[in-house]
């Protein structure tokens, strides 16, 4: 199943809801959970690194479709590069937001669009009936508008179409093994671009910035702020309707499990809160340093099953290669990986 930015353990709880004013949500979290994300050619569990691309940012090349409620992709071209806004939220915030993402990795990494290479940025709006979800497919982003009672559409959040994109410069460089550890790299690597194309655009440092992923999704029936908090992850939501946030933000509460691909969207609390910690130590702008490390770490040649103690590792020497071994920004990374259990040199994490 291709990545979504709501995790399964969360539309299974709205599943299961038993209230008469929120069925249409529940129905929708139901049908979110059953529907097959549309068929795409079989892709390699694994991939070579890439070398570094040469390709120089231009501007993005984007095409937003409509899908009209259906599921079937990408649907009618409403808008293309350099077009006025159609006065659709959902396309326009599409559009917006697919440029904003263009222009970090641009801006900030000197990467051409999500492979490197100036690849056309696709996207589909008004996906399926009320559907509770955004994905990248592996060629292209997809939008749900979801189901008015508990979540809004998903077009709303800049950094959740960061955060889905950013899935796609993973399958273009490291290509993490969607399980496990790996898969929870995966996961907070989305979650880590998909919040800096947030500050990028509203030019936050990182002391201002909320550090929240899907921040403004929920509607004013429950009661959360986003899908997770990387400064404290368990609490983003916590009330009778969505339940409580289980993320965990250190190894000592990792979790063991075989739902969502072995934890992907849980366990990912515990690398976020990692950045956080370097970026507010470094302070400034998250994107110059502590963003720097972590992009130089996805692009250097990881392993495609590279678990916590081998990424923490990784970043200590990305940092100690930009920055020096004796530099602030490498104490800052090595620090923040002993604050959530996973100290530098650890080979015994759970797996």
């Amino acid at each position: 199943m291709w990545p979504g930015i709501v995790p399964p353990y969360l539309l299974r709880h709205l599943s299961q809801l038993d209230r008469d004013d929120l069925r249409a949500a529940s129905e929708a979290a139901q049908r979110t959970l059953v529907s097959p994300f549309p068929p795409r050619p079989p892709r390699p569990t694994a991939a070579p690194p890439r070398p570094p691309s040469t390709t120089a940012p231009t501007g993005p090349d984007r095409t937003i479709s409509d899908a009209h409620g259906t599921q079937s992709l990408p649907g009618d071209v409403v808008r293309r590069e350099g077009d006025d806004p159609t006065g659709d939220p959902a396309a326009d915030e599409a559009y917006s937001g697919l440029g904003a993402t263009y222009e970090l990795f641009a801006r900030a990494f000197d990467r051409a669009s999500v492979d490197g290479a100036g690849l056309p940025l696709l996207a589909t709006v008004h996906y399926g009936r009320d559907y509770d979800n955004a994905f990248w497919d592996g060629d292209q982003m997809v939008f749900g508008d979801g189901d008015g009672q508990v979540f809004g559409r998903f077009t709303a959040s800049l950094s959740v179409i960061g955060h889905e994109l950013a899935h796609g410069v993973t399958q273009y460089t490291a290509n993490l093994t969607y399980q496990g550890q790996s898969g929870a790299l995966n996961e907070s690597l989305s979650d880590v671009f998909g919040a800096l194309v947030e500050q990028h655009a509203r030019d936050q440092d990182a002391a201002e910035a909320s550090w929240l992923i899907g921040e403004g999704l929920f509607t004013d029936q429950v009661q959360g702020t986003a899908l997770r908090s990387m400064k404290a992850p368990g609490t983003a939501y916590d009330d009778d309707v969505l339940g409580k946030d289980p993320q965990p933000a250190t190894m000592d509460d990792y979790v063991q499990t075989s739902d969502d691909n072995g934890g992907v969207h849980l366990n990912s609390g515990i690398p976020n809160r990692a950045f956080y910690l370097v970026a507010t130590a470094l302070g400034g702008r998250a994107w110059e340093r502590a963003g720097r490390i972590w992009y130089d770490t996805l692009t250097a040649g990881l392993e495609p099953q590279t678990d916590f103690a081998g990424f923490a590792a990784a970043t200590a020497a990305a940092a100690a290669q930009r920055f020096g071994p004796t530099s602030r920004e490498h104490d800052a990374v090595v620090e923040a990986w002993s604050t959530v259990g996973l100290p530098i040199g650890d080979t015994g994490t759970t797996q």
